[in-house]
């Protein structure tokens, strides 16, 4: 049995493999095609249901507020900031030079 060597030292494109008129364009596959069908039915099926919601907006609005995400976020970020350093002014830094005019 003879290796056929003429395939396996195959030149391959000039420039970049994926761009130009010689490109390297790969041979779509029955089960690439079924895949992206597949995919495509998906997504369809999931534009229908968002189409028609089952919460409506008053109901959607309503249901976060009763769980009280927002609150959540709101005192989590509040103990961020308390870890941070707290903001300073130049007043702040340069009190020590404040002089009492005693003439005044």
């Amino acid at each position: 049995m003879r290796l056929s060597l003429v395939n396996y030292f195959k030149k391959t494109v000039n420039g970049h493999i994926f761009r130009g008129k010689h490109r390297l364009v790969k041979q779509v596959s029955p089960s690439a095609t079924k895949l992206l069908i597949r995919d495509y039915e998906q997504t369809e099926a999931n534009m229908k249901l968002l189409l028609h919601p089952y919460l409506s907006r008053e109901q959607s609005s309503g249901h976060a507020k009763e769980l009280g995400k927002k609150e959540k976020i709101v005192s989590k970020w509040r103990e961020e900031q308390l870890k941070m350093k707290p903001h300073v002014t130049i007043a702040e830094r340069l009190a020590h030079l404040q002089v009492k005019n005693v003439w005044d």
